[in-house]
């Protein structure tokens, strides 16, 4: 299974991957957080998304 991975350095909390995730795995905290990991479809969204490359498939 391959999960999204934020980087926290990287990531500015802009919320777009919030936003534009179909499976609402995410949470806005300082910086966007994975925190239904179990819900993820893989599907990509959020690294296509991310302005700032935070975010990536691992």
């Amino acid at each position: 299974m391959s999960v999204p991975v934020v980087d926290e350095n990287t990531c500015t909390a802009c919320g777009i991957c919030v936003d534009d995730c179909p499976s609402t795995c995410y949470d806005l905290e300082d910086v966007a957080k994975l925190n239904r990991a179990d819900d993820c479809s893989e599907c990509g969204v959020c690294v296509d998304s991310c302005p700032s490359g935070a975010i990536t498939m691992d």
